[in-house]
């Protein structure tokens, strides 16, 4: 693998990452509502999601999910019922803002700690079977087949994390910059904004149909 394949590879990925989507919406929300400290738990989830998806891929998962309809459509419903249940949640929400660093009243105990915040990032990304087939159309295009696979694919993956991490913590930070200059209101509809952004990529995910040939 060369510097200008990993180069090519950076440059694809930073803009499917930068395009908003699950991961980046819960950066911003997170950034906005605990601030950019413990947002990073979100963050780390996330990134820890993308090893376990490329991980997969490596090992032939992308491949059964394009190939089983059961099994995609498991993955599928999966991700998006937890995308939805997530965007409702945030419509119901009050507008919350915590950029102290600590819990809120306001939310479900626990909500705004480090455990939820990983988990909410986490399980977003390992439930949705667009990403398996994403990585399994786009790695492969970058794999040099004559020499070991192994240590390719954890160059990409580590390549794409931390891409993924340095957008994610951008959004982050706009998200605890703009709430400070956002009223109650003006933070309650950054929550309705992003929920309905989440049903809507929810509803994208159920209508989601796998290629077949």
């Amino acid at each position: 693998m060369t510097e200008m394949t990993i180069l090519a590879f950076a440059a694809v990925a930073f803009v499917g990452i930068a395009t908003p989507g699950p991961t980046v919406l819960l950066a911003l929300t997170n950034g906005s509502r605990h601030g950019v400290r413990r947002a990073c738990y979100g963050m780390i989830g996330a990134v820890l999601s993308d090893f376990v998806l490329i991980g997969a891929v490596a090992l032939g998962l992308g491949a059964l999910l394009a190939a089983s309809e059961f099994w995609f459509s498991v993955v599928k419903w999966l991700g998006a019922a937890y995308l939805a249940f997530l965007g409702v949640m945030l419509l119901r929400s009050h507008g919350t803002l915590d950029i102290s660093g600590s819990a809120s009243s306001e939310e479900p105990h626990g909500a705004g700690t480090p455990g939820p915040v990983f988990m909410k990032s986490f399980l977003v990304a390992v439930t949705n079977p667009k990403g398996y087939l994403f990585f399994s159309a786009f790695l492969p295009q970058f794999i040099d087949p004559t020499l070991p696979q192994a240590p390719q694919y954890a160059t990409l993956a580590f390549v794409f994390a931390s891409i993924d991490f340095a957008v994610m913590f951008g959004y982050a930070l706009l998200g605890s910059q703009a709430v400070r200059f956002l009223k109650r209101s003006g933070a309650i509809w950054l929550d309705r904004v992003c929920g309905g952004a989440l049903l809507a990529l929810a509803g994208s995910l159920a209508f989601y149909r796998r290629a077949t040939t």
